[in-house]
This record gives C-alpha cells, sequence and structure tokens, in this order.
C-alpha cells in the first residue's frame, strides 16, 4: 500500500509540475486567444486559476505597430481572462491620432480578434496574431530585415 500512495505522490508531483512550466504564451493559448496578443519578452506572469486575474511582466515598456495603429505595453500588464476574451485590462494602450487609450478588453470569436477602447472597437484577422510581436518593429521585423 505504501509504494501505491508513494507512486500516487509522484505522480501527482510531477503533474503540478509540468503544470506549472507553462508560458504566459501557453497560457494565452489554454484560453482561445492567440500567442501574438503578448509581445516576445514576457520575463514573468502570475494566474490565479479561482478568478482568472493575471499578471504579466516585461523588463520594459514595448511599443509597436500594429498596421495604421501604435500599441503599448506597460512593464507591467493585467486583467483577468477566461476562454476567448480579457476583460478590465490594464496596462496597454493604443494610439488613436494624437492620444493614447486603454484597451480595457480583448475578446476572439475563432476568426477575428477585437481590441475595444471603451465604446470604441477594431477587429483584425486572427491569423495576424499566430506569432508575438517584437517590441520596435512588431510584426514587421522580418519584412524589415529582408528589406534592408
Amino acid at each position: 500500500m505504501s509504494i501505491f500512495v508513494l507512486s500516487l505522490f509522484v505522480f501527482a508531483t510531477s503533474f503540478y509540475a509540468s503544470c506549472t512550466n507553462l508560458t504566459a504564451y501557453d497560457v494565452v493559448q489554454k484560453y482561445k486567444l492567440p500567442r501574438g496578443i503578448l509581445p516576445e519578452g514576457v520575463i514573468d506572469y502570475k494566474l490565479n486559476n479561482k478568478t482568472g486575474f493575471f499578471k504579466v511582466y516585461f523588463n520594459n515598456t514595448c511599443r509597436f505597430p500594429i498596421e495604421e495603429y501604435k500599441v503599448k505595453f506597460q512593464p507591467i500588464v493585467s486583467g483577468f481572462i477566461k476562454n476567448g476574451r480579457i476583460s478590465r485590462l490594464m496596462g496597454v494602450s493604443v494610439k488613436v491620432l494624437y492620444f493614447w487609450l486603454s484597451i480595457g478588453e480583448v475578446t476572439s470569436d475563432g476568426q477575428e480578434l477585437e481590441l475595444s477602447v471603451g465604446a470604441a472597437s477594431e477587429e483584425f484577422s486572427l491569423h495576424r496574431f499566430a506569432t508575438s510581436p517584437q517590441c520596435g518593429c512588431g510584426f514587421y521585423c522580418r519584412e524589415l530585415t529582408f528589406s534592408s
């Protein structure tokens, strides 16, 4: 009987360890959102599995373009995540004309990604976010590399 208990303990410990080795990008995908909603450079994250509250940490502020917009991630980004949605998002903003506006919600219907700023929102093709943008050049880094 003690071998059974020991085996169960080893299994449970290894299962827990494998669950905690997820990256922030893995967690986002687990919640049916594309990894590209987070730029490269996440150094750590925290997630409360019961409430869905999360925090993502970067070394510095990260800015990059998405189509005709400029996006800015603060060193700490937080919000509540559930399948296909992040609500009460803090630390991410978009420049519209001359003003930086906070993105408060991100939703995905499986085909498009919608970023909401108050009552206004913009939809983007989900495939655009298959890879993570890089600070500075965003999704256009490869294009800049090949055209140089």
